[in-house]
């Protein structure tokens, strides 16, 4: 299969490490759940290479909240812990269904995060993009591509005027590592582009970025298994993992 030639994106985008997602503590040790265990993984995810870290605040009883009090105390813990690179959060349905709920959870943080994933398959993804960036929070836009996933977030972001490039990603969510998808992808505003995977796809897709040049994420919110199979002990882990797969693709690159 012939290689994608490289997009260019205009900022280099650092690997993200996705915390703890939509898991719970009954899919394995690598999954951190309370704010000092989110800290201790995203210290060590930062020390194996992570340049930003994206966490699911909780409730006490495991239900993701955008609450500014839980979203607040979360970003304290890993701020005053020593995490020093950008922390991100989602805002999205599986936290608040409500579209102007989501807004009136926005308006009501007092602690805010560096950036915020949007994902455009959502109802009312743009108006609460927009009042993110308003708030000082710059946006990642989830597109999913492929599988089920039909055109309309894609189209939806298309058809959002982009007025801070500099403080907007798209973040495409690969449904497999094709690059037909990534393909589709050069010819959008000029924001910086990040390609990932869940499950079975995140490594695939993880070594497609890598070749495509774009940003990479890994962590347990995306996958529990390292590349050859076996459980991931951390987040750390899954970090050191995803930073020697891109190293070997880019050598394998550089050497042809």
């Amino acid at each position: 299969m012939t290689a994608p030639a490289p997009m260019h994106v205009p900022m280099p985008v650092p690997m993200a490490v996705s915390l703890n997602g939509s898991r719970s503590a009954a899919d394995g040790p690598a999954v951190p759940m309370s704010p000092e265990a989110l800290a201790e993984s995203a210290l060590a995810a930062v020390a194996a290479g992570a340049g930003e870290v994206l966490v699911h605040p909780r409730t006490p009883c495991g239900r993701e909240s955008l609450s500014p009090r839980v979203v607040g105390p979360v970003l304290e813990v890993l701020r005053r812990t020593g995490v020093g690179v950008a922390l991100s959060v989602p805002v999205s349905v599986a936290a608040e269904p409500d579209p102007v709920g989501r807004l009136e959870r926005v308006a009501s943080w007092t602690v805010l995060p560096d950036r915020a994933v949007v994902r455009f398959g959502q109802p009312g993804a743009v108006e609460l993009a927009q009042a993110l960036l308003a708030r000082g929070v710059a946006v990642d836009a989830v597109v999913p591509l492929g599988g089920a996933a039909g055109p309309e977030p894609l189209a939806a972001f298309l058809a959002w005027p982009v007025r801070e490039p500099g403080r907007v990603r798209l973040s495409a969510e690969l449904a497999a590592a094709d690059p037909a998808l990534v393909a589709g992808l050069r010819g959008l505003p000029p924001v910086p582009v990040l390609l990932y995977g869940q499950d079975a796809a995140a490594w695939p897709v993880l070594r497609l970025a890598a070749r495509c040049g774009t940003g990479v994420r890994t962590g347990a919110g995306d996958v529990t298994r390292l590349p050859d199979g076996r459980p991931a002990r951390s987040n750390a882990e899954l970090v050191a993992a995803a930073r020697d797969m891109v190293a070997r693709v880019v050598a394998t690159a550089a050497s042809r």
